[in-house]
């Protein structure tokens, strides 16, 4: 996602967005003082941004479009959980 220098690295493939929301889940949970709270929102929505990019590249695409739609439930239910918490069975 980002690179040695700080610099956002743009997702473009299905593997890239795949990896990437772990990687962002990863950053989210760190208690690395590297890991600011600027670092996560802008990271969260560069994220965002190159997932509407690629839905919308993919929209004609029926296969790769249902692809791109489960991540972008994911990344839903894990920015849920940023705003509710993770609930009482955490």
């Amino acid at each position: 996602m980002f690179d040695q220098s700080g610099q956002w690295i743009p997702l473009k493939t299905y593997d890239d967005f795949d990896n990437g929301l772990g990687e962002l889940i990863d950053l989210w949970s760190s208690l690395d003082k590297a890991a600011t709270q600027q670092r996560k929102q802008a990271a969260l929505a560069h994220y965002k941004a190159d997932l509407e990019a690629a839905t919308l590249q993919w929209a004609d695409n029926k296969a790769k479009s249902k692809k791109y739609a489960a991540i972008a439930q994911e990344l839903a239910e894990f920015e849920e959980v940023l705003v509710n918490g993770a609930g009482p069975e955490a």
